[in-house]
């Protein structure tokens, strides 16, 4: 049984006039110990698919379809069963965590409430966690009593990661979580979560627009496009020989410090209106490939001979 399982999830944001599909009928799965990367440009769905795995979607959010974790439907929990399900079970490592720690408390204090909170460890034993905390990811124990502000970006960002990981949760899923550090501090984070992997078993979901760095971590990759998922595979199939033509624009969009920087393509176009998608393949008025099938009818995820999923028409037939 996979650790996180959705099922033909979807989520749609209530407008003035009508919804707006951010999520369309996505199926993936995360199974123990992995690193699953979900990779897109802005607006494709990435966030809304670990927001509903949290269930902390605004109010105006209608979700159908299914979120398992451990075979236990997230969607029909009730609150206290919820709260206990956050945190203990899936983290978060918010996009601009940066900036989510309150900046007039210690960011060792806030890690204690957070334990406190959920388990009935008292004062003294939460202060040592959160000291073993910061020692698990490379900052200085005697830090743990600084403010936000007192920390460098990576300090801050490595502080995130250790309050994640609080409570010993089986899956953290990180939204973005190199996006603002500089290309040192970002290989830092990535070698840190790797290692992070590899001691505690815990298993991630790292969401970037960035394929590079899923290169670093991930063991499986799911692409999204427009709120859907067009492409999922092996980390390692996905960057050899990626299947849908989406897939293949971002790979050939991400610079090589070995290679001719004028072979660096960008994809032409923008990704389209969720309130007003084009009929068919929704990445067909981009798609150099696109012929008059993918105008009219929308592919389904299937088997490519590369060994990935993907969602076209060329691939499965």
């Amino acid at each position: 049984m996979p650790l996180l399982e959705l099922k033909n999830l979807s989520v749609a944001y209530r407008l003035q006039k009508g919804y707006l599909m951010a999520v369309d009928q996505v199926s993936m799965e995360v199974n123990e110990g992995e690193v699953l990367g979900i990779a897109g440009e802005s607006g494709c769905g990435k966030s809304t698919v670990a927001l509903s795995v949290l269930r902390i979607l605004p109010k105006s959010a209608r979700v159908t379809g299914a979120v398992a974790f451990g075979g236990e439907d997230v969607l029909t929990m009730g609150d206290e069963r919820v709260r206990a399900y956050r945190w203990k079970h899936v983290a978060l490592v918010p996009q601009g965590s940066m900036n989510a720690f309150d900046p007039v408390i210690s960011v060792g204090a806030q890690i204690v409430e957070a334990i406190r909170l959920h388990e009935s460890a008292g004062k003294e034993e939460a202060w040592r966690r959160a000291r073993e905390l910061f020692g698990l990811v490379g900052i200085p124990k005697e830090r743990v009593t600084n403010y936000p502000h007192e920390l460098s970006g990576g300090m801050k960002q490595r502080a995130a990661i250790a309050m994640a990981l609080s409570l010993s949760p089986k899956l953290v899923i990180l939204d973005e979580p190199t996006t603002a550090l500089d290309v040192v501090v970002q290989k830092q984070i990535l070698s840190l979560l790797a290692r992070l992997q590899r001691e505690l078993g815990v298993s991630f979901m790292f969401i970037t627009h960035d394929l590079s760095v899923l290169a670093e971590v991930a063991t499986r990759v799911a692409v999204m496009y427009a709120g859907k998922l067009v492409e999922v595979g092996p980390a390692d199939v996905m960057f050899r020989s990626p299947s849908h033509p989406y897939t293949q624009a971002l790979m050939r969009a991400i610079p090589n410090v070995h290679g001719d920087i004028s072979q660096v393509k960008s994809i032409l176009g923008t990704p389209p209106d969720l309130t007003s998608l084009p009929k068919g393949c929704r990445f067909s008025p981009r798609c150099p490939h696109s012929f008059g099938r993918c105008t009219v009818e929308e592919p389904r995820l299937l088997p490519s001979t590369t060994g990935s999923m993907a969602a076209c028409h060329l691939v499965g037939g």
